[in-house]
This record gives C-alpha cells, structure tokens and sequence, in this order.
C-alpha cells in the first residue's frame, strides 16, 4: 500500500501546531471574506489566494522535513503578513476605509 510508506512523527512539534493552527485561520479567514464579499466581478480569481496559500503549505508538508518546522513557519508567516498588512492599512488608509474593505458586512461595489 503506497501510504504506508509515508512516514509521520509520532508526536507533532509545538511549531507545527502553531503552524497549523495559523494556516487555519488565515485560509479560513480569506475564504470567509472572499465568499462573503463576493460581486458579479468576483470570481474564482478571488479564491486563487487561498489555493496559492493551500499549495504552499502542502508543498512544504510533502517536501519539507517530517517534523512540520518548515510548514509551521510558513504558517506563522502568513499570520505574520495578515497582522502587517492590517496594520499598514491602518495607518495609510485609516480605520473607515480598512474596515470597509477587510470586515465590512456586504459585497464590495466596484
């Protein structure tokens, strides 16, 4: 049976679980917003970010080491980048405007 030749660690490392739990709420989070904020221009393009971030970490869960450390880094990256980019949108764009275009209830009108 070929998945019997995949080796896991018998216990995942803390960072993997951080990781994991990081990439949850990041690929969740965009799916939630590009779902609900969907328009007629909105379209699969919209959710190629979340396949973009999906194929980045499975690449590095197949590939990387089996203690999960690069797929956990990766992970808090993303998490890392979200936290910048709210914080950026913050002070260039003010508080209105970010909210509007991160959490705002309603469809984006282009």
């Amino acid at each position: 049976m070929l998945l019997a030749d995949i080796s896991t660690p018998a216990s995942e490392s803390p960072l993997g679980l951080v990781g994991a739990l990081c990439f949850g709420v990041v690929v969740g989070y965009i799916t939630y917003r590009t779902l609900a904020r969907t328009t007629d221009k909105a379209a699969i393009t919209d959710l190629a970010t979340v396949i973009g971030a999906v194929g980045g970490g499975t690449a590095l869960t197949l590939w990387g080491p089996s203690d999960g450390s690069l797929f956990g880094l990766y992970s808090i990256g993303l998490v890392v980048g979200m936290v910048l980019y709210l914080v950026a949108s913050l002070v260039l764009r003010g508080k209105d405007t970010t909210g509007t275009v991160l959490g705002g209830d309603g469809p984006l009108s282009g």
